[in-house]
């Protein structure tokens, strides 16, 4: 167990106990924006690349830049998508990460086809300021606002809107499921009554029983209305449903099922928790506050001094004018690292720097280690916006 077998050379690390190698370290919660501690011990010991097992899993753990870039460069070549059993029980055996090379693609062009660019143009950058603007108004009439829990409702119900095309109303039922499955989702995975982890599974259940009645619902109103090419919600499941109703079908219900609960997870997860800490950080710093403002004003006096506008709505000239706005918000999800690590899995034994990760072995790549390296980022838990400046 601790020495496992290799052809040459595995980085320096500890395997841990037998089967459950170092898992209750690797969930310890740690409250900060520093690196959490399992992985900032083991970098401070063993340096950037390290051998560890997580839930019976043997794992390489890079917060190697040049690494994690050859991860990714070489998908489909060396290494493939993949978690641990734990985490596919928790995202669906049909996720969209489980997907051989061509599926995953094939999956992309779907999402892209209703979330790519033009969208953004058309509909999606309105429909967010829309919802923006109503939740504002309704928490201006609150004496106080539980900012996270807001902000999490207000991306959910805008997601379940795009993507499933449900009213507050009825996404009330599924919010509160997501809701459970979030706050058990990085947990020791131990199914027992009582714990984080089976409370999250059961969150998930409930969640797709409700997707399955929407997504029935649907289909047969496609088929009603003369098949798949029955599109008049205007949501992103009509494209689900158009997909899985073709004579030869390659998207299977089980991989709908999977794909809108991880999209849906995704937006909203990540979206709330990215809002909450922009707020937290532009509250603690008031000069960027300023300066973020200023842009903003300065692109309402242009309307009122006769420039390209839309009512109140948002342009697309306007959004893409917002330099700062951006730098802000790059710096925020440098910070939140939302996805404190991504996992692939080898394909063939992988050479690198002297070092062999055997094939089969698990490869997680640690972005916030990138994110907080002071060589990269000086200073680099300071909330610093004009760090994204570009340089000419």
């Amino acid at each position: 167990w601790r020495n496992p077998r290799c052809n040459g050379r595995l980085p320096p690390g500890s395997m841990g106990l037998p089967l459950v190698g170092e898992t209750f370290q690797f969930f310890s919660p740690d409250a900060s924006f520093d690196i959490p501690r399992f992985i900032r011990d083991r970098l401070t010991r063993y340096g950037p690349i390290f051998k560890t097992s997580v839930v019976g899993h043997p794992v390489v753990v890079s917060a190697d830049e040049e690494l994690n870039h050859m991860v990714f460069q070489q998908e489909g070549e060396l290494f493939q998508s993949w978690y641990p059993d734990s985490f596919v029980e928790i995202l669906g055996r049909d996720n969209v990460g489980e997907q051989n090379r061509t599926m995953f693609k094939y999956l992309k062009n779907v999402v892209l086809r209703y979330f790519g660019p033009e969208s953004l143009k058309e509909s999606i950058l309105r429909d967010v300021q829309r919802a923006v603007c109503s939740s504002l108004c309704t928490w201006s009439t609150l004496p106080a606002v539980e900012l996270k829990e807001a902000v999490s409702t207000m991306v959910f119900e805008l997601s379940a809107s795009k993507l499933l095309g449900l009213e507050p109303s009825r996404s009330k039922v599924l919010r509160k499921s997501f809701f459970d499955f979030v706050r058990g989702l990085i947990s020791f995975p131990l199914y027992l009554p009582g714990t984080a982890y089976y409370a999250c599974m059961q969150g998930r259940m409930s969640a797709m029983e409700v997707l399955q009645q929407v997504l029935e619902e649907r289909t047969r109103s496609a088929e009603a209305a003369g098949g798949g090419e029955a599109r008049c919600h205007g949501d992103f499941l009509d494209y689900v449903v158009q997909e899985i109703t073709k004579e030869k079908p390659v998207l299977t219900e089980g991989m709908a099922l999977d794909l809108l609960f991880v999209l849906l997870f995704a937006s909203f997860h990540t979206t709330s928790l990215a809002i909450t800490l922009a707020v937290k950080l532009l509250t603690d710093n008031p000069r960027v506050l300023e300066e973020l403002m200023v842009e903003h004003e300065t692109i309402l006096n242009q309307r009122e001094a006769g420039g390209e506008s839309d009512g109140d709505r948002v342009t697309w000239k306007e959004y893409k004018s917002m330099t700062f706005t951006s730098q802000v918000i790059n710096e925020t999800v440098r910070l939140a690292n939302i996805a404190p690590g991504i996992f692939r899995k080898t394909l063939k034994d992988v050479q690198f720097r002297g070092y062999t990760i055997p094939a089969g072995w698990g490869v997680m790549v640690c972005p916030l280690a990138v994110h907080l390296n002071p060589d990269i980022y000086p200073d680099p838990l300071t909330f610093n916006p004009s760090r994204f400046k570009r340089i000419n």
